[in-house]
This record gives structure tokens, sequence and C-alpha cells, in this order.
């Protein structure tokens, strides 16, 4: 990647494993300061030392946040709030178990990690980033977003509970908020740009194997050491995403074969570009988070 980011800061979540500290590991050697913002500091403490082994000198912050609570991601804001960020990384991702689980705050747990809490995250470092002279915002999606309908707006409540829906819907619900932030940052005449990327098929830690996960999760798992792109090739959607200067916001990056290659812009499916869909998803995150985006818009 040739792109020089010394004074640059980006933050990037779920950065304590695969894509997440890939990620963070790239960004580091082009020289940005990088804030891993993790659930458990003890593996952020851990990937901070391989990042650092594979680039000496790297300046690297662990920050303890659990996106499944939003009084934890509500302080992680706090903290940040004088801070000046140029990219934000969207990157951390939940697959729950088989059975509908909650987060702290009773939202369905794959929309409540994987959505709602970067929702919230991300509005609460929309003052760090406006600090920035180009800052840039990635959300991190999924193929499987094409495995689903249109966005299900009872996030996930009132209908039957089938874990790889609940995981594509959510995955769909980060690309709609990816695509309308880039819509409303360019009707404020913010500079502030959104892309949304996803990493194909790779082989990440996000899909255990072990007894009580969903079994996409099993399946994707045991065979994706075979299949799947390492977590290095599948980061390179999201570093794009990050550090291109020629994307003006609103692009979807993927792998040139869907699932593999070289990062490429794409064609989100039809549920991803459905704009009254997203407005309608806007609408009931911050009905449902308290969360008002009117002093951003100003």
């Amino acid at each position: 990647m040739n792109v020089d980011l010394h004074g640059r800061t980006a933050v990037v979540t779920g950065a304590s494993s695969g894509l997440g500290e890939e990620t963070a590991a790239v960004l580091a050697a082009a020289g940005a300061r990088v804030i891993l913002a993790v659930r458990n500091p003890d593996r952020g403490a851990a990937s901070a030392r391989r990042i650092t082994e594979r680039a000496p000198g790297a300046d690297l912050v662990v920050e303890q946040v659990d996106l499944s609570a939003l009084a934890s991601v509500r302080a992680f804001i706090d903290r940040l709030r004088n801070s000046t960020i140029d990219i934000l990384v969207n990157n951390a991702g939940a697959v729950a178990s088989a059975k509908r689980t909650v987060t702290a705050d009773g939202f369905e747990s794959h929309l409540g990690v994987n959505h709602i809490a970067h929702f919230v995250l991300t509005h609460g470092l929309v003052p760090a980033l406006l600090r920035s002279t180009h800052a840039r915002v990635v959300a991190l999606s999924s193929v499987m977003h094409r495995s689903t309908g249109a966005i299900d707006l009872g996030l996930a409540e009132t209908r039957p509970y089938r874990a790889s829906n609940a995981y594509a819907q959510s995955k769909l619900a980060c690309g709609l908020f990816g695509l309308e932030l880039d819509r409303r940052a360019k009707a404020a005449g913010l500079h502030l740009t959104s892309v949304v990327a996803h990493p194909g098929w790779s082989n990440t830690s996000l899909f255990p194997t072990d007894g009580g996960v969903p079994f996409f999760s099993r399946f994707f798992g045991r065979i994706g050491g075979t299949l799947a792109s390492s977590p290095a090739k599948g980061a390179l959607s999201q570093i794009r995403a990050a550090t291109d200067l020629s994307l003006m916001g609103g692009e979807f990056i993927g792998p040139r074969f869907l699932a593999w290659g070289r990062p490429s812009l794409e064609i989100p499916g039809p549920n991803m570009n459905d704009v009254r869909s997203a407005i309608r998803l806007w609408d009931v995150s911050e009905e449902r988070t308290g969360v008002s985006w009117d002093d951003v818009w100003g």
C-alpha cells in the first residue's frame, strides 16, 4: 500500500484478531497512529505485540470497548471525544449462538453488536472525525447480505429466529447505514466520506466451530481453512476503503470475484441499494437508541 499515513489517526474496532488486526497492522505500517478498539484488553495487548513485530515502532493504543453494551460504547466515545480521528473502521462483528441471545440493552445480538453499536459509536465520534481534513468511515458488510431479503425493521425481534439470517440481516444493516451515512454527509456538506467493504470469504475466527454456535458458523469455520482466503487478503477490501483517496464515498468494495480476488468496486445487492429502507432503518435506529443525528447535520 503506497499511502503515507503519518500524522493520521485510525480507530479499528475488533482489532484483536482476524481482519481487524490485519487492517490495524497495515495502517500502522503506513505510519498511522492506530487505536485498537477491543472487547478484551489482554487480547488487544497481544495483538499490539504481534503488530509491533511486523511494524517496529508502530504507534498503537489499546482501548477497551464492549460493543454488546452501549454504556461501554458511550464510555469509549467520551475518552476519544477531544481527539482528531481521520479513519474509523467499523470492523468488529459477532456471530451469536444457535439460539437467540440479546445484548445488555436488549437488542438481538447480531444486530446489536454489528449495527446498533457502530451506529452509536460513529455518531459519537463524528466531532473527532470532523477535526480531520479528510475523514473516512468504513462499514464492514458481507456477501451474506445477498442471502436475505429486505431489512427487518423490527431488528430481528418479531420474526422467527434463524442465526444465519440474523447475521445476514445485521450485515445488510451495516451496509445500509454506511451508504446512507455518505448520502447524508454529502447533503450536509461535511468533509466526511463513508465507504462500505466486504472481505469475501476469509478464514477468520469470526466463525467458531465449537458446540453451541450456529450451523452456518461451524460450516464456514471448518472448511474455511481450505477454501477461504487468508485474513491478510480478506482485509484488503477494507484497507482500500479506508485509504484510497480516489474514492468519493458511497462505494461498495469487495474482492473482484466476490469471494476472492483483488479489491474492486462492486454493486451491492438490491436490498442494500434500497434508499427507502436505509432511511427507515436510520429512523428506527435513532428511535431505539435515543441517538439523534440532528446535531451532526446542523
